[in-house]
């Protein structure tokens, strides 16, 4: 790894190849924004394409489309989460660097972004569920999607603790290098040994420090322009993961799949690490040709409703599966059979139908209320974040199914929003 990213504090850099960023961009770079707003498309896409729904009138039960023999290769490409946090890592970089006022600021504003978004979620999801069992819908199926949909948070979970962790890593990062991700990978390492040798599948949610971290990190190299052969990056990653599939205990599709004994995705293992090397690779190395696609009003526009896409996708999967499939008894045709390639338009327009009033609702809420900020140091706002993304993970685990655990999820959540604003003088 270290021929690939420079070592800070090299007397002269020389110049970049084609596809590397220029050095300390001034403005916003539309590489990065496009693959945030790319990664999430594609993330949504992929979650409304893939159930294969069935209901027998008591249970709803849900497949994957990926699951067809020889399909899984199309997970090293549509699995994004790798991208989604190396460009979060660029964006921490940057927004970092320019902050003048210290680390604590910088954390509670990024906090807020991240949780305000949530409120609406929970004010719509604690009662919704005792309000349609009241109206009689089916108890299973409703438990499915509010498990699944506060599940869906992971992603949140983690990124908490990558923002909460930027200031460390920046300075380890201007010290160290490259050590830091080679660092992590070895953890990587180290876990999933650890983890196939016992037999212990707990002991690889490590990984998802470690993973997730180790490409939230290479984001620092890219936001200075140190981000090296490409080329290189892109053809190691995925040839490390083709080897680690051929030769060890990973499965070749990067998310979980029904009947599977391992999953590459929770927890994360070294073969997503490699795959997300590998996508970041071939990412740069496309970059020449990506800035140049005429995506600027789209980006400008999908770039403040993004989290809003993240977080009500799936309740509009729920809203046209629980009418088409549960109450109209039709289920998914058998992937890629001539029915299912002939409703897919259909079911596609329904969930964007679906999906534009809960855009128009809820993107409001990207943008936090303008209450002032707290001059708390940085330890009470590492709180904050502990009950950020306490609350977070507890909807990760438990979803929005009845009971007293959303409630308490929603209390932590409030309590660090709170911890980020002033006090009253008494």
């Amino acid at each position: 790894m270290t021929v690939l990213l420079e070592r800070p504090a090299a007397p002269a850099a020389p110049p970049s190849p084609p596809s590397s960023p220029p050095a300390r961009r001034a403005g916003r770079d539309p590489f990065v924004d496009l693959l945030r707003v790319a990664g999430m498309a594609l993330i949504v896409f992929q979650h409304w394409t893939i159930p294969v729904l069935a209901y027998d009138g008591a249970r709803l039960t849900a497949g994957n489309a990926l699951a067809t023999p020889g399909v899984w290769v199309v997970t090293w490409l549509s699995q994004v989460m790798p991208l989604v946090f190396f460009a979060g890592g660029v964006a921490n970089a940057i927004s970092f660097a320019r902050a003048g006022d210290g680390a604590p600021r910088w954390l509670a504003v990024r906090l807020r972004r991240l949780a305000w978004p949530l409120l609406p979620l929970a004010a719509v999801w604690i009662p919704l569920p005792q309000v349609l069992l009241t109206l009689g819908v089916p108890e299973q199926p409703l438990r499915m999607g509010a498990q699944l949909t506060g599940q869906l948070l992971w992603f949140l979970a983690v990124y908490v603790v990558a923002v909460a962790a930027t200031p460390l890593a920046l300075r380890l990062h201007e010290r160290h290098g490259a050590a830091v991700p080679a660092a992590l990978a070895a953890g990587a390492v180290l876990t999933d040994v650890a983890r196939f040798a016992t037999g212990v599948d707990a002991a690889g949610y490590l990984n998802v420090v470690f993973v997730w971290l180790a490409v939230h990190q290479l984001g620092f190299f890219y936001a200075e322009g140190r981000l090296r052969r490409p080329w290189a990056l892109a053809a190691g990653g995925f040839g490390a993961a083709a080897l680690l599939v051929a030769f060890g205990p990973y499965p070749g599709s990067m998310i979980g799949l029904p009947g599977a004994a391992v999953s590459n995705m929770a927890p994360p293992t070294l073969a997503m690490l490699a795959v997300g090397l590998g996508q970041i690779g071939l990412a740069v190395l496309l970059r020449p040709w990506l800035v140049r696609l005429p995506a600027g009003r789209l980006l400008a526009w999908a770039g403040p409703r993004i989290m809003t896409a993240y977080l009500w996708h799936m309740p509009a999967l729920f809203a046209v599966t629980g009418v088409v499939v549960v109450v109209l008894r039709v289920d998914t045709p058998a992937p890629g059979s001539a029915f299912w390639l002939a409703g897919w338009p259909l079911w596609f327009g329904l969930l964007c139908l679906v999906m534009w009033p809960l855009m128009r609702m809820f993107a409001r809420f990207e943008t936090p209320p303008a209450l002032p900020y707290g001059t708390a140091g940085q330890g009470a706002m590492l709180g904050a974040a502990a009950l950020v993304g306490a609350g977070v993970l507890t909807l990760t685990v438990g979803g929005f199914a009845p009971g007293a655990w959303p409630f308490l999820a929603v209390l932590a959540i409030l309590g660090g929003l709170l911890m980020t604003v002033p006090r009253a003088a008494s």
